[in-house]
């Protein structure tokens, strides 16, 4: 308890590496990796017209969340459009896995860095006075640069829980925007096998997977 504030410094440090880690890796794995709404056009053209295996192809390579999805759906074309939603879907809970991947650290350290920097406050406060206690003729100043020098653990770790906050918040945005996106074009791969665009029967695998 007698330990200052300077430990739990050395710890924020720590913690703000490895938010900053975590923030370059995933703005790098959830960069735009092509046009979705292209991708759609393109694949609704092919499968409308009876070319399954040019869609798959065209699909053949592509990393967009979107065209994974759909390639894993339309690798069971000839098993019905039941078995290409349950692939779909399936494709789609490994990819949501993958793209929340480490979300949940900038959460924890957005939530409790700022405890920390208070924890480090307290004990800088413990120890201030502590200091008085064995020296008191260094009188109020003494003790008020020892408090003045504890606060800046408070600081710190509002400085390391904001970035990740708002870095949390955005990968989550992102993280959405990108399942909607596989949605859209898994449920017109279903409707354009169904030969309905507008048919719920085949979408209904994906749909249930995507309300959980």
């Amino acid at each position: 308890m007698l330990l200052g504030s300077e430990w739990v410094l050395w710890l924020l440090l720590a913690l703000s590496v490895v938010s900053v880690a975590v923030m370059v890796e995933r703005a790098i794995f959830l960069r735009a990796r092509g046009d979705a709404d292209a991708l759609a056009r393109e694949l609704r053209s092919l499968l409308r017209g009876g070319d399954v295996e040019g869609a798959r192809q065209a699909l053949a390579g592509r990393t967009l969340p979107a065209a994974v999805v759909a390639a894993a759906g339309l690798d069971h074309y000839n098993r019905g459009s039941e078995a290409v939603g349950e692939a779909m879907a399936g494709a789609k809970a490994r990819l949501r896995v993958d793209m929340e991947r480490n979300l949940g650290v900038l959460g924890t350290l957005g939530n409790n860095a700022p405890f920390i920097g208070l924890f480090g406050t307290v004990l800088g406060i413990i120890k201030a006075f502590a200091d008085l206690s064995r020296n008191s003729g260094g009188g109020a100043g003494a003790v008020m640069a020892g408090i003045s020098e504890a606060l800046v653990a408070t600081a710190v770790g509002l400085m390391v829980a904001i970035p990740a906050v708002i870095a949390f918040n955005f990968f989550q945005a992102q993280v959405r925007k990108t399942l909607t996106r596989i949605d859209a074009i898994a449920h017109m791969v279903l409707a354009t096998f169904s030969g309905d665009e507008g048919s719920n029967d085949g979408a209904a695998p994906v749909r249930a997977e995507a309300k959980g």
